[in-house]
């Protein structure tokens, strides 16, 4: 079972122009608050194009999909967008079934994702 624990890595490109969020650990009703405030804080702030690494979180509930659906509004609200890395696996299913591969655009790879290609579509 996953433990109570996040890791989140935070950087930007090169050229400053996105942000990326790499989560490791369990994204749930415990570490969620900590992500939500980092990811509105960046939403609102001047790089507004935020890409979140989720390939190492063992765990991701209906808390850390609010964080995630809440940074993603804000990010809109301020002409910018959350796009979200995934792997085949529990974290890519669950994003199938609860219906988010339509709402988050969903890349394979960080660099997809930063290039805004390659984006996974709901199957």
């Amino acid at each position: 079972m996953a433990t109570d624990t996040l890791s989140i890595d935070i950087t930007a490109t090169a050229d400053g122009s996105v942000q990326l969020f790499a989560l490791a650990g369990s994204l749930d009703l415990a570490t969620s608050p900590s992500l939500r405030s980092a990811l509105l804080t960046a939403a609102e702030g001047e790089k507004h194009e935020i890409v979140v690494d989720l390939r190492q979180l063992e765990f991701l509930d209906s808390t850390g999909l609010g964080a995630l659906i809440g940074a993603h509004k804000r990010a809109s609200e301020h002409d910018g967008s959350v796009r979200l890395v995934a792997s085949e696996g529990q974290i890519l299913r669950l994003l199938r079934i609860t219906g988010l591969l339509d709402v988050f655009a969903v890349y394979p790879t960080v660099e997809a994702a930063i290039a805004n290609d390659a984006r996974l579509v709901g199957l």
